[in-house]
């Protein structure tokens, strides 16, 4: 089988940019769309003007302004960023139909067996940057490599507007410096967990004793070390699987204690319940699935298997449990199911 070619594409600070198109004024400014501070609403991007102050995307409104009391806090346009996401697709089919959208202004493209440019990945993501600049107005970045990974990776590497190429001759070389960080889904807590391991980069990783691997990380042991090696068989798939269900509720004041916090589950479990009718779930529920972020921004989430009838009860004392483990106020709680795949899927690498 021939070695593949993938492009990872990612918009720079997509909403944000898609604003400063329409606006040319707003360019030099620092910019963010979210809702106002007084919500207590999340930052959905900002732009770099904005990010050199140490605002980013998911930070409160109300963190972001204290860091930049100048920043300008735009409510956003769903509309307008869906017809720009429509617009960069028209562009990737013009070279492959193998697209695996991540967002709307992210995405994987195959072009393994693309005829444009005599076949060459590079030639057809800098063609693609081009096409989009001159069509959507706005700049993207890409990484073009051998694999999902190592093109996410890659098309993060120079950000923003930037190409950065990792041939199979400099694939081993690329990836030893790859922070173990920008793994996709390594977060905060186990990021933690690799410091206390002295890991830091891949080539790190990849001289760990997996047994050391395996106690801190389990199952994902196996998945991690792979990666660190730049290894990940994952196709282009375009259609992704729903792997879980849930809503969630930021409350507008905290919730105090442990009675509040179980006082709201009927209402978001009713919500739950809604947002599954006629979707015919029920046959594909594996575990309940439940979320708590406390007032200091740090979360928590538990996990059930389901063995038994459906049950509020169930719910409770994973809330419960939940509570213990850092008896905070609470900001958020999110309530679910995790779904059995129909077919074999990469596990999740999100330790909370």
């Amino acid at each position: 089988m021939s070695q593949r070619k993938i492009i990872h594409i990612d918009a720079d600070c997509f909403y944000a940019a898609i604003e400063m198109r329409d606006d040319p004024s707003l360019c030099e400014l620092p910019i963010a769309i979210g809702g106002p501070a007084n919500t207590r609403s999340v930052l959905a991007t900002a732009n770099y003007v904005a990010r050199s102050y140490g605002v980013r995307s998911a930070m409160p409104t109300a963190m972001a302004l204290r860091l930049c009391p100048s920043l300008k806090v735009l409510p956003g346009n769903m509309a307008k960023y869906r017809q720009a996401s429509e617009l960069m697709h028209e562009v990737f089919r013009e070279y492959t139909t193998i697209i695996e959208p991540l967002s709307l202004d992210e995405a994987y493209l195959d072009v393994t067996h693309a005829d444009a440019y005599q076949g060459s990945a590079t030639l057809i993501a800098q063609a693609i940057r081009e096409k989009i600049f001159a069509k959507v107005g706005i700049t993207v970045s890409a990484g073009v490599a051998s694999n999902k990974f190592l093109a996410k990776v890659a098309s993060d590497w120079q950000k923003p507007n930037g190409l950065t190429v990792v041939t199979p001759e400099q694939q081993d070389e690329f990836v030893a410096a790859v922070p173990v960080k920008r793994i996709s889904g390594v977060g905060k807590v186990a990021q933690e967990r690799f410091t206390k391991l002295g890991v830091e980069t891949c080539a790190d990783l990849q001289k760990l004793d997996f047994a050391l691997l395996q106690k801190a990380f389990g199952t994902m042991a196996f998945r991690l070390s792979q990666f660190a090696l730049g290894i990940d068989d994952r196709p282009v798939s375009t259609s992704r699987e729903r792997k879980s269900i849930s809503v969630e509720h930021t409350f507008a004041k905290d919730l105090q204690g442990l009675a509040e916090g179980v006082a709201v589950l009927p209402k978001l479990l009713q919500e739950l319940e809604q947002r599954m009718t006629g979707r015919n779930f029920e046959t594909r529920l594996n575990k309940y699935y439940l979320k708590l972020k406390f007032d200091d921004f740090t979360q928590t989430t538990i996990e059930r298997p389901i063995k038994e009838k459906l049950s509020v009860q169930i719910f409770n004392e994973l809330f419960q449990q939940a509570y213990q483990r850092q008896q905070k106020p609470i900001r958020l709680v999110g309530v679910g199911y995790r779904l059995v795949t129909e077919s074999p899927q990469q596990m999740s690498l999100i330790f909370e």
